[in-house]
């Protein structure tokens, strides 16, 4: 054990103590008494958790002490204080892992919660499969939004059982150590601890050496983490700060060591899924707002990524689905930034690849003119195009195309219009034959569906895409159960195309025009509806919309604060 850790006399624990709790914290005084209570609450009497262990990283506002005070009235709860601030969260769980007693062992951080019945689900089913793994779901709440969002939510939709990972390689896309119950005389047997130290992503690291270590694993559907996530927080988490290059250098490192480990374990089938991983979900996430960073981070992002992509072998390219593996032919095929645009639009979910589109001299589908080595494999009429993305709001887990949707809104009235052009895709279109539009409305918070819109497609005079106009009526949404009239609410828009010949392709809207700016327009019931077209992150279209008078004055008030 760390030398510096100063541990708290605790209770006498019982010979049949079960499932220890360790909890790590950081200046968080504000947040840590939820964490500990919420393990600590575990069970129909609060008896499923034998034993909460808080690891105070040598913080300075005051966590050390509400947690010392905490454990004066909550036997269970064992506070152990660190001499030196670690920099990661590595160390103060190896510290907790050392100190733990439990014949099973859980982790939590300071800022979030288990919910109820998440510790007795798992122990449940670890002891029904006599498994030294369980795992559920995790969702990512927003606040003070409040939305909750699927964390991997293909892997949890039912109970399932696997002898070993190596039959599931799936799982490798859950990086996560918290929504987890471990054996603790597995993870000791296995020498299985987190890396020391100043170590971003340690989580990666530590659930690849429990998957190398080959074990039984038990999933079940119950929601057992509630990962809170402030983007409004002064200090960021490691996973949100992502405005310096160093966190996708930390990331990267990250994940060669995952390849390392499971490399070295014999594990062929689960280094291929953690490279497809690496392609489908992180790539994406950081080209997605490339181009809101500088033309530094630009630069030393790309031969980052060129450096660490050079490495992958062509099976692992091909595994990932369409916009991840085009994303990196292209990145590998140049040695400086490029096609920014294009590429944030490609990496957004769902994909929307945006002309013009480009052949090359077999007639196959390429990136551009310029770059006529990558090969847009899966475009080409006849082939099968794996561009699926999972659980899209407003369109679920349906295959599509990365089918570009332009949609220009006019706001002059309450009743506006949005004009839509939706692009033809190396002829894939025209051989289905668009025929109409449905917008689905959604809102973010709560995934709260609105009205959905439809028009008719016409084709364009051109002949590469079909064009059509929706009524855009904004009141009702600010009229929906639960609406929040006075506070502008992000409103998120996806279609879906039907064609002739029965297909129907899922895509996003890119948002162009020049009608993205706030509207103050008038409103029957409230006066006024405030209304802002805008394009997010991603390149998607979305609105914001609130009514009333008071709304008007807050957004006043806002601006001359600013």
């Amino acid at each position: 054990m760390n030398d510096a850790l100063e541990p708290q006399p605790g209770p006498a624990l019982s010979s049949a103590a079960q499932v220890s709790v360790v909890v790590i914290a950081f200046n968080d005084a504000r947040h840590v008494a939820d964490a500990v209570r919420s393990a600590l609450a575990q069970g129909d009497q609060g008896d499923a958790v034998t034993e909460v262990i808080a690891v105070d990283d040598a913080s300075t506002d005051g966590t050390g002490a509400a947690l010392d005070a905490l454990a004066r009235t909550e036997p269970r709860l064992r506070v152990l204080h660190r001499g030196e601030n670690s920099g990661g969260c590595g160390s103060p769980r190896n510290d907790g892992l050392r100190a733990a007693t439990g014949q099973y062992v859980m982790f939590l951080d300071s800022d979030d919660v288990l919910p109820p019945g998440a510790v007795p689900a798992l122990l449940a089913a670890a002891r029904q499969h006599r498994a030294p793994v369980a795992a559920g779901a995790c969702v990512r709440r927003e606040l003070p939004a409040r939305r909750d969002v699927p964390w991997q939510p293909a892997l949890y939709r039912e109970p399932a059982v696997y002898d070993s990972p190596d039959t599931a390689p799936q799982l490798v896309r859950d990086t996560l150590c918290v929504n987890k119950l471990y054996a603790r005389e597995f993870l000791t047997g296995h020498r299985i601890a987190f890396p020391e130290g100043r170590y971003h992503y340690e989580d990666f690291v530590f659930t690849a050496r429990v998957l190398a270590a080959a074990p039984k694993i038990v999933t079940v559907p119950d929601t057992v983490y509630i990962w809170h996530v402030r983007r409004a927080a002064a200090q960021q988490s490691i996973s949100l700060d992502r405005k310096d290059v160093a966190n996708w250098r930390q990331r990267i490192e990250a994940h060669r060591t995952v390849l390392r480990i499971l490399g070295d374990a014999g594990r062929k089938t689960l280094v291929q899924a953690a490279a497809t991983k690496f392609l489908d979900h992180d790539l994406r996430m950081y080209v997605r707002e490339l181009h809101t960073r500088g033309i530094d981070y630009r630069t030393e992002w790309w031969q980052l990524t060129r450096d660490h992509l050079a490495s992958f072998e062509e099976a692992e390219l091909r595994a990932a689905h369409a916009p991840a593996r085009w994303l990196a032919r292209v990145v590998l095929a140049s040695s400086a930034p490029r096609d920014l645009d294009r590429l944030t639009q490609l990496a957004a979910r769902p994909g929307r690849l945006l002309p013009p589109y480009a052949t090359g001299p077999d007639g196959a589908p390429v990136w551009s003119a310029d770059l006529p080595e990558v090969r847009l494999d899966g475009l080409s009429p006849g082939d099968t195009v794996d561009a699926a993305d999972e659980d899209v709001p407003g369109i679920g887990a349906t295959p599509v195309l990365p089918v570009t949707i332009d949609a220009d809104p006019v706001l002059g009235t309450a009743r506006g219009v949005l004009r839509l052009r939706v692009h033809d895709l190396y002829g894939r279109l025209a051989a289905a034959g668009p025929v109409s539009v449905d917008l689905a409305l959604q809102r973010r918070r709560d995934e709260r569906p609105g009205p959905v819109l439809t028009a008719a497609l016409a084709p364009a005079t051109d002949g590469t895409a079909w064009t059509g106009t929706v009524m855009l009526d904004l009141a009702p949404l600010t009229e929906l159960p639960g609406s929040r009239p006075d506070e502008p609410e992000p409103w998120d828009v996806t279609a879906r195309v039907t064609c002739a010949d029965g297909t129907v392709i899922g895509a996003g809207l890119r948002a162009v025009g020049a009608g993205l700016r706030r509207r103050v327009l008038p409103s029957r019931r409230r006066l006024v509806l405030l209304a802002q077209p805008y394009t997010t992150t991603g390149g998607a279209l979305a609105f914001r919309v609130a009514s009333g008078p008071r709304s008007v004055w807050r957004i006043a008030a806002r601006r001359l604060r600013r």
